[in-house]
């Protein structure tokens, strides 16, 4: 029932997105890895938190994040970074109303550009540890995320790990991630940069399918083989979380693409899969953690085609057969305004304590 919760408040609120959600304990200091262009919110549950950045490259004063374009504070304190640049990459400093530290973290926005990808069942390895001169003798490796849940169950599948690039001082001391310890040192070295780990996977489904959960339907222009191409984005998707996608009911899989057999249709490696780039006329369909989020029908009528999150495009919601198509029956605009008030304030509370399935994440609306 929660991502029934998220299709109500997404009918008014189109732009509803699934983003990791980074935890730091009161007062502390975090260090992390994280992939540019890919959402991420730092948490701060204060109303009145003050948000302060500090770059790693510049010495300056800090800057209160207000001015910044593609960041913004969230009513509960929290932090909200769009599309974060490698060069956003810094300290983010959160505290109250009388200059007390709440909490602190020190990113490193890895080039997601640069990611390095590889499939196990094609025989690829990932990058092996390098010895470099950076200012010192160091240790270059990759730090490995766990894996993620296979992206499908009862059948095959695939799962993916992130991992980020780290540097370690030799003798030993305590690891850091490349940017973080470089500090805006351009280094040309091609071992500095994170990874993204593929391999196939075959798990029991842990629980019934939901047959009465409700997805999107988007219709898009009748593709010309050959003169056409667009993107399609699956709603709620993110390069943390498992994605697969399936055309005409066939998986698109990454050892399809990673190995030339699959050319008819191109997973974009920089937000793991979040978008997919088609080239021919099929029904698309995208899964996000095992659960069916929307599907793309071509549609020969439409004079120009329309990005499905683009001011403007209305996608229409789907419910399976099932209970869900009564539920949805009998919503009006008005119940959706005052469902969606209540959620809005009481999703984000009830989200960042899970722990399992959306342990790590929350719903949040831009």
């Amino acid at each position: 029932m929660m991502l029934f919760a998220l299709w109500l408040l997404s009918l008014g609120l189109p732009t509803l997105w699934t983003q990791i959600l980074i935890r730091c304990s009161y007062k502390s200091l975090c260090r992390r890895a994280l992939l540019s262009d890919n959402d991420v919110v730092l948490q701060c549950e204060h109303p009145e938190a003050l948000w302060y950045f500090s770059s790693i490259q510049e010495e300056e004063e800090p800057l209160l994040v207000s001015s910044l374009p593609n960041i913004r504070k969230l009513p509960g304190g929290s932090l909200q970074l769009t599309s974060p640049q490698p060069t956003q990459s810094g300290v983010y400093h959160c505290q109250d109303s009388a200059g007390a530290l709440l909490v602190e973290y020190e990113i490193d926005f890895q080039d997601v550009g640069a990611l390095h990808i590889t499939h196990r069942g094609l025989g690829q390895v990932p990058l092996q540890n390098e010895t470099a001169q950076l200012g010192g003798r160091v240790l270059v490796f990759t730090h490995w995320e766990p894996w993620q849940e296979c992206n499908r169950c009862g059948e095959p599948g695939e799962r993916k790990r992130l991992g980020y690039c780290y540097l370690e001082e030799e003798p030993l001391e305590k690891p850091m991630p490349c940017g973080l310890y470089l500090r805006g040192i351009v280094a040309h070295n091609g071992r500095l940069r994170p990874e993204l780990q593929v391999e196939a996977c075959h798990v029991p489904c842990k629980h019934s399918k939901e047959t009465s959960q409700p997805y999107f339907i988007f219709d898009i222009y009748q593709l010309g083989t050959l003169t056409r191409d667009t993107w399609l984005t699956c709603p709620l998707a993110s390069i943390y979380r498992p994605i697969i996608w399936e055309a005409d009911g066939v998986p698109l899989t990454w050892q399809g693409q990673l190995s030339g057999q699959d050319l008819s249709t191109m997973l974009d490696p920089s937000n793991g899969g979040r978008r997919l780039q088609v080239f021919q006329p099929a029904i698309y369909k995208c899964f996000v953690q095992q659960e069916l989020v929307a599907r793309f029908n071509p549609k020969a009528d439409m004079e120009k085609l329309e990005s499905p999150w683009k001011v403007g495009a209305r996608p229409r919601l789907q419910p399976h057969k099932g209970k869900a198509d009564l539920v949805l029956q009998g919503l009006k605009l008005m119940l959706l305004v005052g469902l969606a008030l209540g959620l809005l304030g009481g999703l984000f509370k009830f989200l960042c304590p899970a722990r399992g399935k959306w342990g790590d994440q929350v719903l949040l609306v831009k």
